[in-house]
């Protein structure tokens, strides 16, 4: 880490009531007397000031607020100055904090002076930035736990458990047996075994974490000029997707997030799936086969009630209920998008099925492609250790001491410059 004095934008870009820039750097008191008017300033005290450039000319009158190494977000001195949120005003102050040897800070540099500073780890990290693109109140919640420590909390007494078995591993081979625990060969397998469930449990959740973090996907799907695009146009509240008695309408998957009990969904309307010789249509129906196969839960739309019991992953939707006298299939919803008839029971019928999926999944890990892949490689050698065993400790104690550096480059104990760089260039600048 250098030793640069970094500045930057830490609120949102543009004209507002209020703009937060952010300062970070070593022995920053000094500069902070000098710009609060201040002799003997005291830290996270809140001053106003009228801020002046080195010609003495007013840049804008400020609050500013200086946090004293190490207690602050990254662990140096760190000044906040609140000025009013004009462009001009904003450019002003860079240029002016330029001239005095400091620097824009590029995106996620203050979070990696908080990280190399001790301050948070790449777990705390990663539910930052999961929380900085929360859209929705589960999003937050769910992100809150994890850059407050709750994940870091759960990979660090895994790795705590991981390099005590390898070392009891170790120490069979050197040591009597009468100088352990006793049953210590049992206790550590059965700890391992334990620990491989948690880990593999854990990633089998990582659907249920995407879901919440990116999005619930449903999509609607069915034969064409069923009123799919009614359907989404309704659900959705807008007028998003073309509406014709033409069929084939729908070509590509148009899609549309909304917010349902606090949960995103991104829900998408799908190309009419039908026998074509047309080459753009027939691109649309394969795309509408990824999107069946990629969603959490489908919206398989019908013209009339002759149809099959959907699966666990379906809700069949008898469309144009206006139209159809009797209604014989109980297990399907039927709807008119002319009358409303069955749009408000589709909808609780969606809330039933995600809260069935996604409720509870606030106490899971936040589990992101970095964190899959490396907790995939630490289930693999916790399965290698046990599976392998024929009473070599060596090789057993092998596999689970790569087990725990993998959870090691989850918290950012053990890294790689490729592994920080993927994890600071999700956030922006200013965090």
């Amino acid at each position: 880490m250098n030793n640069d004095t970094i500045f930057a934008l830490s609120s949102g870009f543009g004209k507002s009531g209020v703009a937060v820039i952010r300062i970070s750097g070593d022995n920053l008191q000094e500069f902070f007397s000098t710009i609060s008017g201040r002799k003997n300033p005291g830290a996270r005290t809140a001053y106003f000031c009228n801020l002046r450039d080195d010609a003495g000319d007013l840049i804008d009158q400020c609050i500013v607020i200086y946090f004293a190494a190490p207690a602050s977000f990254t662990g140096q001195d760190i000044i906040e100055i609140h000025s009013h949120g004009a462009t001009a005003v904003i450019n002003k102050i860079f240029d002016f904090l330029s001239r005095h040897n400091m620097r824009m800070a590029t995106p996620g540099e203050f979070s990696r002076r908080a990280f190399m500073n001790g301050k948070m780890d790449l777990a705390d990290i990663d539910g930052l930035a999961a929380l900085l693109d929360a859209q929705t109140e589960r999003q937050r919640q769910f992100a809150l736990k994890s850059m407050l420590g709750g994940d870091g909390k759960i990979y660090a007494a895994w790795r705590e458990q991981m390099i005590e078995i390898a070392a009891y591993a170790a120490a069979i081979l050197d040591y009597d047996e009468n100088d352990l625990p006793s049953n210590i060969d049992k206790k550590i397998l059965a700890q391992t075994r334990e620990l491989h469930n948690e880990i593999k449990t854990t990633l089998s959740h990582y659907n249920i974490s995407r879901a919440i973090t990116h999005g619930f996907n449903i999509a609607l799907c069915g034969e064409t000029n069923v009123g799919k695009s009614s359907l989404f146009n309704k659900l959705v509240g807008t007028n998003r997707a073309i509406v014709s008695d033409i069929a084939g309408t729908t070509r590509d998957v148009i899609s549309a997030q909304i917010d349902l009990d606090g949960f995103l969904v991104n829900l998408s309307d799908t190309a009419g799936i039908r026998d074509t010789g047309d080459k753009i249509e027939k691109m649309g129906i394969d795309k509408t086969k990824s999107e069946i196969n990629s969603a959490d839960l489908i919206l398989h739309v019908f013209a009339d009630d002759n149809v099959a019991t959907p699966t666990d992953k379906e809700i069949v939707v008898i469309n144009k209920s206006d139209k159809i006298k009797t209604r014989n299939n109980k297990n399907a919803i039927y709807t008119s998008t002319k009358t409303g008839d069955g749009i408000d029971e589709l909808l609780n019928t969606i809330r039933k099925k995600m809260h069935s999926i996604l409720d509870g999944a606030e106490n899971n890990l936040v589990i992101n492609a970095r964190t899959h892949k490396l907790l995939s490689d630490t289930e693999h050698e916790l399965n290698s250790a046990l599976t392998t065993f024929d009473g070599n400790y060596d090789i057993f104690a092998e596999h689970v001491r790569r087990a725990a550096d993998n959870i090691g480059k989850i918290l950012g104990t053990i890294t790689a410059t490729d592994v920080m760089d993927a994890t600071f260039s999700q956030l922006c600048l200013g965090k």
